[in-house]
């Protein structure tokens, strides 16, 4: 018997901390695709990043590479998942993201982030929310990512 009231209670707990939390960051499908986006507690990077520009030339050779990162080769998941084919924020993923991912054609929403903000996040990830690091990419790639990306807006 008491080693079911301490299986009751630990179920309890673990959908008290766990699961009950997960659920309520679920994004309503209003809050998907949104243009212009507030995020305001959205982790800001380092001073020394938000002063870095894109080195690249946005060219067709580093817009066609940085689209096949991010709809192919970016692991451990593309881009695409959550933040859409389209750059909208409307991928297959994005209702289970939280907060909901950006749509990157919004103009508004894209002008006000600094390449190097860009930068960080595909880096290292965004900590309590979906957005994973991708460290294991190169810099040359993240840079190639932020070029394609950036052209959703226009």
């Amino acid at each position: 018997m008491e080693f079911v009231v301490r299986n009751l209670k630990a179920s309890f707990l673990i959908l008290l901390f766990v699961i009950l939390p997960v659920k309520s960051f679920a994004n309503d499908a209003d809050d998907l695709g949104l243009c212009p986006q507030l995020r305001e507690k959205t982790p800001r990077a380092p001073e020394e990043f938000l002063k870095k520009v894109n080195p690249l030339e946005k060219n067709q050779k580093n817009l066609k590479k940085g689209k096949l990162l991010y709809m192919v080769r970016a692991k451990t998941l593309q881009c695409k998942h959550c933040h859409g084919v389209n750059g909208d924020g409307r991928g297959e993923m994005a209702s289970d993201s939280f907060p909901a991912p950006r749509n990157f054609t919004c103009a508004e929403t894209m002008k006000a982030i600094p390449d190097g903000q860009l930068f960080w996040t595909i880096e290292n990830g965004l900590p309590h929310t979906s957005m994973p690091s991708y460290s294991n990419l190169k810099d040359k790639q993240v840079w190639q990512i932020i070029l394609y990306i950036r052209e959703f807006a226009k």
